[in-house]
This record gives C-alpha cells, sequence and structure tokens, in this order.
C-alpha cells in the first residue's frame, strides 16, 4: 500500500510500482460572490466557464484536495480517503467525504452519484480519464509539480484552485503565512550556525529482498524548500521533469557526502526501511552520516506532493532536525 502512496507521482516516469457535514464551508463568501461566473484557465490552456464558484467539489489528488481545505472548502469526494489520511496530516476531512476510488483510477460512477460543480485533477491523470470524467462535470486541471520551479508550482495550483471556488483573498493569505515560515525558518537556521550545511532527502521501500531508495533533488518540492531554507543538497543527480525524484539504491548513498539525511516513512503504510530493515547493514551503518548520528526520520504525516500547509509541516521539522 505504501508504495503505491509514494510512487503513483511519478509512477509513469520511473515505471515503478511502489511508490463533518456532508456540504462544503463556504466561509468567506458573500451571496453576491458566490453568484458571479468564473472563468479560469487550467494547465491544460482549456478555458474552465463555472456558472458560480464551485461548491461541490471531488478532487482527485491528495495535494489538491489538502490546497482545497486549506481554502475553507471541504470536498465532497476525495480518491483514496484512506491513504489521504495517512499521508496528509495538514488538513483532516470530514468523516462525510465519499471515497471515489484509487488516485489514477476514479470511479466515474461514484463521482456522478455526488452530482459535482467541479473535479479537481492533475496532468498525472491520463487524458481518456479526464475525458469520462468531463461527462460529470467540469474539470479542473493542475500541473501535478514542476521541477524548473516547483514552489512557484505550488502556489499556482493554490491559486487555481482557490480561483475556482472563490477563494482568492484566502490563498493571498496563505501564500503569506508560508512565505512568512520559509523566512523564519532560514533565519532560525542560520541563527544556529547551519547555513549551507548539507542535507540529502530521501524515501524509500522494501519490495522482496529489494530496497529501493528514491531521492529528492532540488527540483522536488521538499528539495526546493531545503535549499530555500539555506541548507545545499548533497545529492546532484538530477530527477525527472516533474517532481524532481531520483531513484538509487544503497549502493548510491555510498556516494553522497556527510550532512543531515532526512527521510520520510509511514508506520501506517510500509513502515521505516531507514530505521528497520537497513539498522543491521554494514554498508548502511558506515555511511557517514549514519556513523554521524545525522539521520532523521522526519514526523509520519508529512504529504512530499501537497499544499503550503504540509510544505510548512516540512519546513518546521526539517528545520529541527538540522537545529536539534
Amino acid at each position: 500500500m505504501r508504495r503505491t502512496a509514494i510512487a503513483l507521482v511519478a509512477a509513469a516516469l520511473f515505471g515503478l510500482t511502489a511508490c463533518g457535514t456532508s456540504e462544503p464551508t463556504a466561509s468567506g463568501n458573500t451571496s453576491n460572490a458566490a453568484a458571479q461566473p468564473v472563468s479560469l484557465t487550467d494547465a491544460r490552456n482549456k478555458k474552465i466557464d463555472l456558472k458560480a464558484p464551485a461548491a461541490k467539489v471531488v478532487v482527485l489528488e491528495w495535494g489538491a484536495a489538502e490546497s482545497l481545505v486549506s481554502l475553507g472548502v471541504m470536498p465532497v469526494g476525495v480518491a483514496d480517503t484512506k491513504g489521504y489520511t495517512n499521508w496528509v496530516t495538514a488538513e483532516k476531512l470530514d468523516p462525510s467525504v465519499k471515497d471515489v476510488g484509487t488516485r489514477g483510477e476514479a470511479s466515474v460512477d461514484a463521482i456522478v452519484a455526488l452530482n459535482p460543480d467541479l473535479v479537481i485533477t492533475t496532468t498525472d491523470e491520463a487524458a481518456n480519464n479526464i475525458t469520462q470524467l468531463e461527462k460529470a462535470a467540469p474539470v479542473l486541471v493542475i500541473r501535478g509539480s514542476d521541477a524548473a520551479k516547483p514552489i512557484e508550482q505550488m502556489k499556482t495550483n493554490l491559486d487555481l484552485i482557490a480561483q475556482a471556488v472563490g477563494k482568492t483573498e484566502q490563498a493571498k493569505q496563505l501564500t503569506a503565512d508560508f512565505d512568512k515560515k520559509v523566512a523564519e525558518g532560514k533565519q532560525r537556521i542560520a541563527d544556529a550556525g547551519k547555513a549551507g550545511s548539507g542535507f540529502m532527502m530521501a524515501d524509500g521501500w522494501k519490495q522482496g529482498s529489494t530496497i529501493t531508495v528514491r531521492m529528492f533533488t532540488n527540483g522536488s518540492l521538499l528539495g526546493a524548500l531545503s535549499t530555500d531554507l539555506g541548507l545545499k543538497n548533497g545529492w546532484t543527480g538530477a530527477g525527472d521533469k516533474d517532481y524532481g525524484l531520483a531513484q538509487t539504491d544503497l549502493e548510491g548513498l555510498t556516494k553522497l557526502p556527510d550532512g543531515e539525511f532526512l527521510y520520510i516513512a509511514n508506520k501506517n503504510d510500509g513502515g521505516d526501511v531507514f530505521g528497520g530493515d537497513l539498522a543491521g547493514n554494514a554498508i548502511w551503518k558506515n555511511l557517514p552520516f549514519v556513523k554521524a548520528g545525522n539521520v532523521h526520520r522526519l514526523p509520519d504525516g508529512i504529504w512530499m506532493f501537497g499544499g503550503p500547509k504540509s510544505a510548512g509541516q516540512f519546513i518546521d521539522a526539517a528545520v529541527q532536525a538540522v537545529t536539534s
């Protein structure tokens, strides 16, 4: 299950197998604003026209669902609600939110039954799936990420979702709060004398007897956040063009320099290969950052591909790890 949760985002790129109330809230909208038509252009360069800001929204990607909730709108349906609950703690779903199938293979029938005003998905969704979804409701497609500008893409996605649901002022506040958190985190690292320190960011999983490690380059959201905090990425290899992820194995880790090794694991989905499976491995134990005690498991439930709230959780955890 964990490999599905963490790898669907990049599966096409790496060919990996691994990895309340029933109505949404509408705080912040006046009755006049809610009645106004909405027109916006999505990541396909397709114009989306809505008679009014969307109120009943189905979301097929967790980062977008998180952003929607953070804007004050609870979706009526989300793909794989159990997985969301395991991996995204920045914003919780109401118990009433319906599960509409898996990410990448949602149930059109389940979505139609919810009679949504809008469906939100990403460019990772197959084109034929989007065509089917458009028979149920307008579909807003956002780009999952962009390794050339991952933080900016996160903000762009938030803004598009906010436009669609009439929450642009809330989006501005979320962005301002996020920018402030980055600045504060950078200052904390500088005050601790850690500016310019090396870091590596990873997650991993086990399939049979094989352990696969995924490294987060500067083109990943978490890698970009770390460099904005004033740290230097020890992994210099290239990642994919969307999510900035690179795949390696235990032998590949021997090429890494000393530094702070940060990693994501999840007790409810896949466990901890670094703290468990590799704990007694001779190669692992002799890596410079392991010998120096610079290995840090970040708290469970920080979504690696999330919105400003998940990004803020990562900043807090990374700063704590580096400065403690």
